[in-house]
């Protein structure tokens, strides 16, 4: 049977657990679930328990834990590091999307073209735990504050660490790198990295890369680097 599965952060470890009030407003008022009805809740870090109404209070709803377990996390890690958009809701397209496709990072950019704005992290970090749900995994990627180009590249702790840019120099193509259980991919703003800081990473150890033949957009280059490199 296919349980209503939720977002839990900090599951304790009691065998009663009160549900937040967002969580059981859903839960009673939407969903009008009734005691002994079960559902499923997890934590984004590969837990995944299996409770039962025992009190359904639209803003304190109780459980009892029925079944606990946990899923494995894979053992490829893929890391995206993209520069912000001008666009928001472009960025926050990318963000579900990668989610979906089982990004383990996600690594917002400040580049020399990366036009400035206001990074709200609470609302991409939903967006994130939304595209979890949505997909049915169990482990949430980790999405860093904005960082600069510079510290990002010096910090790199992949075993592959790549480049896609748009210069005209040979790359070898994303593809060759699929599966790789430790990867990192960089993604410029519009308008490309600069000069400069494409000569930055190579000499930090990074590969140029080609996503293909067309020019895409960041946001669309990102899912397709993650559609690579995961699927």
């Amino acid at each position: 049977m296919n349980h209503p599965i939720f977002f839990f952060e900090n599951i304790p470890s009691e065998n009663v657990i009160t549900l937040d009030e967002d969580t059981s407003k859903h839960v009673v008022q939407v969903l009008r679930m009734k005691p002994a009805e079960q559902l499923q809740l997890t934590d984004g870090k590969g837990s995944l328990v299996t409770v039962e109404i025992i009190d359904d209070h639209k803003k304190k709803c109780s459980v009892k834990v029925v079944k606990k377990n946990f899923i494995d996390k894979k053992n490829q890690h893929v890391s995206i590091a993209i520069s912000l958009l001008k666009t928001v809701s472009r960025f926050e397209w990318f963000l579900e999307k990668a989610t979906e496709i089982g990004v383990t990072e996600i690594i917002p950019l400040l580049c020399s073209r990366t036009e400035k704005q206001h990074f709200r992290y609470d609302r991409m970090q939903q967006i994130l735990i939304s595209a979890m749900m949505q997909s049915k995994q169990f482990w949430l990627p980790v999405l860093h504050e904005p960082v600069s180009f510079t510290r990002a590249i010096a910090s790199n702790q992949y075993s592959t660490k790549l480049l896609a840019h748009c210069g005209e120099e040979d790359k070898t193509s994303v593809a060759d790198f699929r599966h790789n259980t430790s990867v990192q991919i960089f993604i410029g703003p519009e308008g490309d990295f600069t000069k400069e800081e494409i000569a930055a990473a190579l000499a930090a150890g990074f590969q140029p890369v080609t996503l293909g033949n067309t020019r895409l957009r960041a946001e669309t280059a990102g899912v397709v680097a993650a559609t690579v490199l995961c699927i």
